[in-house]
């Protein structure tokens, strides 16, 4: 399976700002649902690739605000544009990513995409050794409506322009 990133639209079938019963049912189009115990959506397949939705609050509440996708084992091909985010090593994907838009190291071995609010995780950086697989490859991606991690001072001057909260 081929998986697209369409930040800040949404992520394969999935669309940001989707109610609950269109995400559950774009989501099984995917694979077949995993409730959570925190009511977080997921699919997970055997190949490893898994996709969740998170809802946001205040104006969103109920609307998917964040579609994040864990890196498979095998087969599946996870995109952003020309960039195979979870095949490549992680400085790959970054320089890939960089052709298009603005990228900023977080503080957590990340990386994101604020623009777009496209993250990438990994637990630990390891780029000079290729057989440390976590920390040489991003193991999540998250697509978000712009402003997702905006501060308070952020959110208000979001707002204050006209936009919508991220949250």
């Amino acid at each position: 399976m081929e998986f697209l990133l369409d930040p800040p639209y949404g992520a394969g079938p999935l669309r940001l700002g989707m109610d609950a019963d269109e995400a559950r049912a774009a989501l099984e189009t995917v694979g077949p649902l995993r409730p959570s115990a925190d009511g977080t959506l997921a699919v997970h397949l055997d190949s490893g690739l898994g996709v969740s939705v998170g809802f946001g609050a205040g104006p969103t509440l109920g609307r998917v605000n964040a579609i994040e996708v864990w890196r498979p084992h095998e087969r599946d091909v996870v995109r952003f544009r020309d960039v195979d985010v979870f095949g490549l090593p992680a400085l790959e994907v970054v320089a890939g990513i960089r052709r298009h838009v603005e990228v900023v190291a977080n503080e957590d071995d990340g990386f994101t995409a604020r623009e777009l609010y496209l993250a990438l995780w990994r637990p630990f950086a390891e780029d000079d050794d290729p057989g440390e697989t976590e920390g040489y490859f991003f193991q999540s991606v998250l697509v978000a409506r712009p402003g997702y991690d905006d501060t308070p001072a952020e959110a208000a001057a979001r707002l204050a322009a006209g936009q919508e909260p991220g949250y």
